[in-house]
């Protein structure tokens, strides 16, 4: 038996947290209410759990600064509102590197900060008390200054961080940075839309149908069932090609597997007012010659035994006074199908260990002995090419896209809702608007600018 829902005027496919925001700021925007929101799972479970919830306006483009900045800047309006229900902190993002004084990154930022680059970056080098330099003393996000601190003097980086390793030559420290509680974000939003009556259907999505309006096929617990929508929006994760099949599309995304362990640092390593660090630098691994060996003679682990990317990130996690740390390094680079088991690495731990070890010493203490309680996790990275997001109409007319923010869904999640309700509910006011748009593909300018940028800003 087929049951219907009453029609809506937009349904949203996805309820992580870009689905809820796209529903969220058509809502507080536009005055939509009569809004249904479809997913098979509870909200913010699947993706959106699994953030690192970190965020920075620095990109080597600056349309994704542009973009990022106004994402912040919503991230703020909200904290400031719930009086930092959504936990934001500001300590930064440190960029570390055993090079001196490394032209090309520095290169990036200028690029990337566009015409305010020249005020907002700030290069310390040379002996000296360094006293423009504020370190991140406090976690409040509204003390903290902005731009971007080119640390190249190495007693003043062994000072601010003497949990490094002496080798590093450059810090770069991004001050409009920092992290957030996703969940809290989602959850704040998820209350405000159940004031204003939007709906959460569970169930897949099994079918549209585009011959009359649009009629979506839900497949629940209960059975079939079937509404009526005059607009969609894709908002399904790893799930978006999915859905796009549905509508006769083909975006060119991959989704990409990424693991993140979280434990308590008993030993205290890694300092409560540590930035968000990663360490830029490729390396090897440290492995005893037997290991070495086992390792090599199996295709699936021998790329261990070679040079690596950079990438390794660090950071506390929660409150200042508790002692849980957060450690990644997105070194996947194969596509997986996310409709199959999680491609999870039993070894991940130790390998991300080994590798953070070699800027903070400390965390080896942890390698083999993790402490009870730790957890290894994982998501997906749905992502184009040019690891920039899919936000705006489709070529279907009524059928609109917020989706494929690769890594950054946390701290684009809000700019990303309010870029889509504004496609929707009026007209785009953001200047990159149509570069983030699907239609920017059939623009040879935009696209042979995209190809020629030598980094995607992936971090």
């Amino acid at each position: 038996m087929t049951t219907s829902h009453p029609s809506a005027e937009i349904a949203v496919i996805g309820a992580g947290s870009i689905g809820i925001s796209v529903a969220y700021y058509l809502n507080v925007r536009y005055g939509f209410r009569n809004i249904a929101i479809i997913d098979p799972r509870d909200p913010m479970t699947l993706t959106s759990a699994q953030s690192g919830e970190n965020y920075r306006n620095w990109w080597p483009h600056p349309v994704m600064t542009v973009f990022t900045n106004d994402g912040i800047s919503l991230l703020e309006e909200i904290a400031a509102k719930t009086e930092n229900r959504i936990n934001m902190t500001r300590r930064g993002y440190a960029l570390v590197t055993r090079r001196k004084r490394p032209q090309d990154l520095i290169d990036d930022l200028y690029t990337g900060y566009g015409d305010e680059a020249a005020k907002l970056i700030r290069i310390h080098e040379g002996a000296g008390s360094h006293s423009s330099y504020k370190p991140p003393v406090s976690s409040k996000w509204e003390d903290a200054p902005g731009g971007v601190d080119v640390l190249c003097d190495q007693a003043l980086i062994r000072k601010t961080f003497p949990s490094y390793q002496n080798d590093v030559e450059t810090v770069l420290h991004v001050r409009r940075a920092g992290s957030i509680s996703g969940q809290q974000l989602g959850q704040y939003m998820l209350e405000q839309l159940k004031v204003h009556g939007v709906r959460l259907i569970r169930g897949s999505v099994a079918a549209i149908d585009t011959s009359s309006a649009f009629t979506i096929s839900i497949a629940g617990a209960e059975g079939l069932s079937r509404i009526k929508a005059e607009r969609i929006v894709n908002a399904a994760g790893p799930y978006f090609a999915d859905v796009a099949a549905m509508l006769g599309q083909s975006p060119n995304i991959s989704c990409i597997y990424q693991q993140k362990i979280a434990f308590e640092d008993r030993d205290a390593v890694v300092p409560r007012d540590l930035p968000f660090t990663i360490d830029l630098d490729g390396q090897t691994l440290s492995w005893t010659e037997e290991e070495r060996e086992i390792l090599a003679a199996d295709p699936t682990t021998a790329n261990l035994t070679e040079t690596m990317q950079g990438g390794i990130h660090c950071r506390p996690d929660g409150a200042e006074s508790g002692k849980w740390i957060k450690l990644g390094w997105a070194f996947n680079t194969t596509s997986s199908d996310p409709h199959g088991p999680e491609p999870v690495d039993e070894q991940f731990p130790d390998i991300v260990l080994r590798g953070a070890s070699r800027l903070q010493p400390g965390l080896a203490n942890y390698i083999g002995r993790l402490p009870r309680g730790a957890r290894h996790y994982g998501g997906y990275y749905t992502t184009t090419e040019e690891n920039w997001p899919l936000i705006g109409p489709t070529s279907t007319p009524g059928v609109f896209v917020a989706g494929a923010l690769s890594g950054f869904g946390t701290m684009a999640a809000c700019v990303t809702g309010a870029l889509c309700a504004d496609w929707i509910g009026g007209e785009p006011s953001a200047s990159y608007a149509k570069m983030l748009a699907p239609s920017r593909y059939q623009d040879p300018k935009i696209m042979a600018e995209l190809n020629a940028q030598c980094s995607r800003g992936h971090l």
